[in-house]
């Protein structure tokens, strides 16, 4: 993918735009997952910044080991000042009622965590990798990012997913075309308790399901059924008898009872679904 003239300009106007904020800020710490939208703002703090920002990855049960690794991988390849802390919202009872606002209790966790690395070691600033599309969706990990004064400097550079994935190409970023990727917690619904077992279950078949080539996906966890969303053009792919049976063999030997598919297919939030109909 080759951004053409007319798609530069404005490219690298925001581009400039985010490195002018950075600039100003002095110094940062960034809440890093190693996902397409932390990777870039990484990216960029490091090269204005140097040593002046640091990107911190949270370990804990609600990212995927595989994520986790390749977060640190990433971070290497790019060669940004990093370090890895552990986090512990699946000790906060909040967090594993698993309520509508689960997410404002993973990310005050997490910022409780990146204001002290801030205060102790003297960065006037904690950053994290919202955009402009993340705006409109639920997400009360926004009211802990304010309470927390974290900015997000991508927002204020009006810089949208696809911007940043454009930037990431352009900056030779290996993180940009990244499947999303959210908290293991968001494929269990609302009012079901979250554990570190099923957490673990969760990114066990998500990785294997990518081991065997397929991309974007969730596994939601409906107790003893795991319902599988694919892109729609993988969903011929996956019902292959060999393919099929293969992936029923390793779910029910991860603990699930029944494995079923979702017609509808990958989207991104999908549990909010039952808050919008509560709402109708």
């Amino acid at each position: 993918m080759i951004l053409n003239s007319q798609e530069a300009t404005p490219l690298k106007e925001k581009l400039f735009e985010l490195e002018s904020i950075l600039s100003e800020m002095e110094s940062v710490v960034v809440a890093y997952s190693g996902g397409v939208d932390s990777a870039l703002l990484s990216s960029v703090a490091h090269r204005k910044l140097g040593r002046n920002a640091l990107s911190v990855i949270a370990d804990s049960p609600s990212l995927a080991p595989a994520e986790l690794e390749n977060a640190k991988k990433s971070a290497v390849e790019m060669g940004i000042r990093h370090k890895v802390i552990k986090t512990n919202e699946i000790n906060r009872y909040d967090y594993r009622a698993n309520g509508p606002d689960r997410c404002y209790f993973c990310k005050d966790e997490l910022y409780a965590h990146l204001d002290k690395i801030a205060k102790k070691e003297g960065f006037l600033w904690v950053v994290n990798g919202t955009n402009t599309d993340d705006l409109g969706d639920h997400r009360p990990g926004l009211e802990a990012a304010k309470n927390y004064g974290v900015r997000s400097p991508m927002v204020e550079a009006g810089m949208s997913k696809q911007n940043i994935r454009d930037l990431s190409l352009e900056l030779n970023l290996a993180t940009w075309d990244k499947p999303a990727q959210a908290c293991l917690a968001s494929r269990i619904p609302y009012g079901t308790m979250v554990s570190e077992e099923t957490l673990y279950k969760i990114a066990d078949a998500e990785k294997f399901l990518r081991d065997m080539g397929f991309s974007q996906l969730r596994v939601r966890h409906h107790d003893s059924i795991a319902r599988i969303e694919l892109e729609i053009s993988e969903i011929e792919l996956i019902m292959k008898k060999e393919i099929k049976d293969r992936v029923v063999e390793h779910f029910k030997s991860i603990g699930y009872l029944y494995v079923t598919l979702d017609l509808a297919g990958f989207r991104s939030g999908s549990l909010n679904e039952e808050l919008s109909r509560g709402k109708n």
